[in-house]
């Protein structure tokens, strides 16, 4: 067909007709107009700068490419045009809304000095008192918040903007009661789904949670915000691997909104794959994400850098739950490295104030913060009744599990305490002092010195293992096995000679030589204690040795 010499139309003999195919018209382009009634604000970019750049002049050119920019989330470019477009009209007919327009820039960047200066510039109206009411949250401006709420009237954006502050504040429940308020008559405004749905992903239901975003899905499946709470549900509900696959599809499609969300997405990739480049992604995101300074001091005190997490967490002023439990743990592990009574006390204040409050009181974290305050207040009788509340939850979980068995062992449940510390899986945990030592008392109170002494023997000399057998010594003499307290004294004595550790070795030898006359241990142990009674130099050492010899056993 390109090889033509001449068009088809009326190339045929006289009197024939030949039936000429009908030309697709071409196709026009779309109108500005059209371009944001379909929210394609690319679209609308394009064809506005395109005009500029043919020369074809448009007075409203610039406040129509700072709308669409800001509406892409580009509320750089959006805040630099209009800068533009003020300077260009500095004449007294300037609508002066547009001071508004661009405090609206500066707040989304982060800017909120700057965005409270220019909005008071601009006119009274609801879009300025709806961004007043939001800068006196991001100040803390209790007395001011509550006078812009006032000025809040019973229209859609308006409640809108009142239960994303709710939201904001971790007051889920009345923010969902809000968006299903608006719901209720309008039906078609199917967003305010994704914002139910995030409210329930918060509240921990999670299942919930999914059920509603696909409501918006279903109709825009390439929402890069929809996308993201779909993925966190499936890392809550599944796992990393599941989350991530929701990412795929959508790079897979190469999605236009994939890039206005990039940020949140490589934090988010990172917190799935468990940490993994958190060194790379998080530092550079600690001023754009809120979450991604927090999800760093969690990778800090995952790898045991302490000191980091801290500093990271010290000049935070904590507004949200999770704020306050990780101010928490910082200081409580920082007070138990450092033996730091001060920082224990604040990690306890920090988890009674999580606990104890109405929002978070019938909450897991809520219940795992009080059962943390009651355990550095050693109150273990009030642990348990925090941890057996929510203990279905963390059927596998080996830190919950590891907090369990201590608080189990403080209140004397040594054998609940030893099966839960064998079921651990965590092979850091099992090579901890406060593992060994634990497990070891169990097996003492269960019966079983043995067992105990072998932990110590699989030890490496160190301080560590000098504190377990002062453990195994005194627990066995406590618990009359005196064998074992006997052999535990023994070393402890050729360690150091602390004449304290031979009282504790004569006691438990003689309390040993007492249990084999009764019949109570096998006579071959009396060679064991005349044994260890020769490793010390004192003249009562004979003494005894003849005594036990005199009794025919």
């Amino acid at each position: 067909m390109l090889s033509r010499a001449k068009p088809a139309l009326n190339a045929g003999p006289k009197g024939t007709n030949i039936e000429v195919p009908n030309r697709p018209a071409k196709k026009a382009v779309p109108s500005l107009e059209e371009f944001i009634e379909k929210r394609d604000f690319t679209g609308a970019i394009t064809l506005l700068e395109f005009n500029a750049a043919a020369g074809k002049e448009d007075p409203d050119a610039l406040a129509w490419i700072a709308y669409a920019a800001f509406h892409l989330s580009d509320h750089k470019k959006a805040m630099e045009v209009s800068k533009m477009y003020q300077k260009a009209l500095e004449a007294p007919k300037v609508d002066p809304v547009f001071h508004v327009y661009l405090a609206c820039c500066y707040f989304f960047l982060g800017l909120y000095r700057e965005a409270d200066e220019e909005a008071q510039k601009g006119p009274s109206c609801k879009l300025q008192n709806r961004l007043l009411f939001h800068l006196s949250h991001k100040f803390n401006d209790e007395k001011r918040l509550m006078g812009y709420h006032q000025n809040l009237q019973d229209v859609i954006e308006d409640q809108l903007s009142l239960a994303s502050i709710h939201y904001l504040r971790s007051h889920y429940q009345e923010a969902i009661d809000i968006y299903k308020r608006i719901l209720v008559d309008n039906r078609e405004y199917l967003a305010i789904n994704v914002y139910v749905a995030m409210c329930y992903y918060k509240l921990d239901y999670y299942d919930v949670s999914q059920e509603v975003v696909s409501v918006y899905l279903q109709h825009f499946p390439d929402s890069v915000v929809a996308t993201n709470l779909k993925a966190c549900n499936h890392f809550r509900l599944y796992n990393g691997k599941a989350a991530e696959q929701e990412f795929k599809v959508m790079m897979e499609k190469n999605s236009p909104h994939f890039h206005f969300a990039e940020d949140l997405i490589k934090h988010n990739l990172v917190v799935f794959r468990n940490g993994e480049g958190a060194m790379q992604v998080f530092p550079p995101l600690l001023d754009v994400i809120p979450e991604a300074r927090l999800n760093l001091v969690i990778y800090h005190l995952r790898n045991d850098d302490i000191v980091s997490a801290f500093n990271l967490m010290k000049d935070v002023e904590p507004s949200t739950p999770q704020e306050y439990i990780l101010k928490g743990i910082v200081n409580a592990a920082l007070g138990q490295e450092q033996e730091s009574r001060e920082h224990l006390k604040i990690a306890q204040q920090y988890f009674q104030l999580v606990g104890g409050s109405a929002s978070e009181c019938d909450t897991i974290p809520g219940r795992q913060c009080m059962a943390s305050c009651f355990f550095l207040l050693k109150q273990f009788d009030d642990v348990l009744i925090y941890l057996n509340s929510i203990k279905g939850y963390f059927y596998n979980d080996d830190t919950f599990n590891y907090n369990y068995a201590q608080a189990k062992a403080a209140t004397g449940a040594f054998e609940e305490a030893e099966e839960v510390l064998l079921a651990l899986q965590n092979e850091k945990f099992k090579h901890d002092y406060a593992y060994l030592s634990h497990l070891a008392r169990c097996y003492i109170m269960n019966k079983k010195p043995r067992l105990a002494w072998e932990l110590y023997l699989k030890m490496e000399t160190s301080g560590e293992s000098f504190s377990l057998l002062q453990l195994i010594a005194n627990d066995c003499y406590k618990m009359q096995q005196y064998f074992y307290s006997a052999k535990a004294f023994d070393v402890l004595e050729r360690l150091d000679p602390n004449p304290e550790y031979w009282d504790g070795k004569r006691g438990a030898c003689i309390g040993l030589f007492k249990q084999i006359t009764h019949g109570d241990e096998p006579k071959e142990m009396l060679r064991d204690a005349i044994t260890m009674l020769r490793n010390t130099a004192n003249p009562q050492v004979e003494y005894i040795i003849r005594v036990m010899k005199k009794v025919r056993i």
